[in-house]
């Protein structure tokens, strides 16, 4: 179901000044970004990445909104110590690339991740957010694991395979209408799909005149245009973990 002509070509977008109001710690073989809530409510969301790897200013943003909206968050080093994609390199290249980190291929990581939320924060009520590359990695794990309370997958690439439609949990499905990275007529035969096989709450949400990226990797600012549904869709994310959490 990806646009295998055209695979990834994500534009960094508006990299973000920010600072981060978290702190970076070491699970077991990874590292990572956590922002504890102001309100300990047992409540935590784990956040993943893009391409651009765990350090991009942006998804942590993106985080600590979470947390201050009564989630633990933690963003983890998924590509396990491996260089982010550099948004210089050339694009030709990114197939052989991406081989070496698979979104559907982080059992160990996530074990470590949950571990740690359970131990060390005390989560009871465990959410999953995922950006572009994250959001594949969301739709798996919300396939594949029923410990997942809620999952929002934001333009994730998803292959059309047998299992992957039968979630486990409430999922949210982002999207972006003059998405490059994801055709139209792949979201439709998501849709598609899930209505004949998901037995589980789901939501696919289409966002007029948008583009990859733009729910995290577009300032609020940028346009007038625009604000209103980088706004909405982030507020649709802090619903579904709230209605489902």
């Amino acid at each position: 179901m990806a646009n295998e002509a055209y695979p990834c070509p994500c534009d960094i977008g508006h990299r973000l000044e920010y600072g981060g109001l978290g702190h970076e710690v070491q699970i077991e073989h990874i590292k990572a970004y956590v922002t504890k809530s102001p309100v300990d409510a047992g409540k935590a969301v784990i956040v993943i990445q893009d391409i651009f790897g765990w350090q991009l200013p942006n998804t942590r943003y993106m985080a600590d909104m979470i947390s201050g909206n009564g989630y633990t968050t933690i963003v983890p080093d998924f590509f396990v110590g491996q260089e982010p994609w550099d948004p210089s390199s050339d694009w030709s290249t990114f197939p052989e690339w991406v081989k070496t980190r698979n979104a559907q291929q982080i059992d160990r990581e996530i074990s470590a991740v949950l571990k740690y939320l359970k131990q060390q924060c005390h989560a009871q009520k465990i959410g999953l957010v995922g950006f572009c590359w994250g959001g594949t990695a969301v739709h798996h794990l919300m396939v594949k694991y029923s410990e997942f309370r809620a999952g929002v997958s934001v333009y994730g690439i998803v292959k059309d395979s047998e299992g992957v439609y039968n979630l486990k949990n409430p999922t949210l499905f982002i999207f972006a209408e003059n998405d490059i990275v994801i055709p139209l007529e792949n979201v439709s035969l998501l849709t598609q799909k899930l209505k004949e096989h998901c037995k589980v709450e789901y939501q696919i949400k289409t966002f007029s005149g948008q583009t990859h990226g733009f729910v995290h990797r577009k300032r609020e600012d940028c346009s007038p245009a625009d604000k209103p549904y980088i706004d909405e869709a982030r507020r649709n994310l802090i619903e579904w973990l709230n209605k489902y959490m």
